[in-house]
């Protein structure tokens, strides 16, 4: 049976295009990393650049790229304690590069990361779920890394405090951290979470007796902010902890209003 190979014909209309690939691919990965083995199911985007003669690429060439990479990282995965979700995402791409010319390349991962905290007055274990986004991009000159974290968090309004006698509305927030970087900085997604968490009037829990849910409000009541306040402090302790261009968003779902409230900054 012969086979046509139409992506290497030449396209009708000759464009450049920058970006072509896969979308919402998932997989299972396991990575350790300080001596913690963290199980994943992650969301997988690849993507090459496509020059104006050629008509297309081999879709089912990313996907191998993907699936055996996948693979060797299981199998090696005792020998290399130390690696990461953009580890196997640079490896993913250096093997694309046997099956697929191209001269710009990235791979996205979306995942959730589970964490164990302590609820702070019972002292319980807590499993608490975040979402989290890595992304490699390989230039001809340069590898560099995006790192994306969201974190749900609480805010006590310090206007309404001010102005009721001490009685204040509370909402939930949602913050984002995006850190793009040379790809060699080391960043641990962890120490993203906890800048994050820690700039909120307080964190919240999945498991809170009620002697803990007295500790959160306590302590949202004394550490009333504003969504600019949770703004500028992601962003101050951001610069002070890592390299590289910052992103923040806040978004606050105002529990008095029908809209919510954005706070966003950049720093580069």
């Amino acid at each position: 049976m012969q086979i046509f190979e139409t992506q290497e014909e030449r396209p009708t209309i000759r464009e450049k295009l920058h970006r072509v690939g896969i979308t919402n691919l998932r997989t299972v990965a396991k990575i350790n990393w300080k001596g913690k083995t963290y199980t994943f199911i992650p969301n997988f985007e690849i993507a090459i650049d496509v020059p104006e003669e050629k008509k297309g690429i081999h879709m089912s060439r990313l996907v191998e790229s993907i699936t055996e990479t996948m693979s060797e990282a299981v199998e090696e995965e005792v020998i290399q304690p130390h690696t990461s979700l953009e580890e196997l995402e640079l490896a993913i791409i250096k093997r694309l590069e046997k099956k697929h010319p191209h001269k710009r390349a990235e791979v996205w991962i979306k995942t959730q990361l589970i964490l164990e905290r302590e609820t702070p007055a019972s002292k319980r274990k807590s499993l608490e779920s975040y979402d989290v986004e890595v992304g490699v991009i390989k230039e001809p000159e340069k590898v560099e890394k995006v790192l994306r974290v969201k974190v749900i968090g609480n805010t006590a309004c310090p206007h309404a405090m001010a102005n009721n006698q001490g009685k204040t509305h509370i909402q939930r927030a949602v913050a984002m951290l995006e850190i793009r970087t040379d790809y060699d900085e080391g960043i641990a997604l962890e120490d993203m979470i906890e800048v994050v968490e820690g700039s909120f009037s307080s964190p919240t829990y999945t498991l809170l007796k009620t002697i803990d849910e007295n500790a959160v409000v306590q302590r949202m009541y004394e550490n009333p902010k504003f969504v600019e306040d949770v703004a500028r402090e992601i962003i101050f302790k951001a610069k002070q902890r890592f390299k590289g261009k910052i992103h923040v968003k806040v978004v606050s779902h105002e529990s008095i209003h029908k809209h919510d409230v954005i706070a966003e900054t950049w720093y580069v």
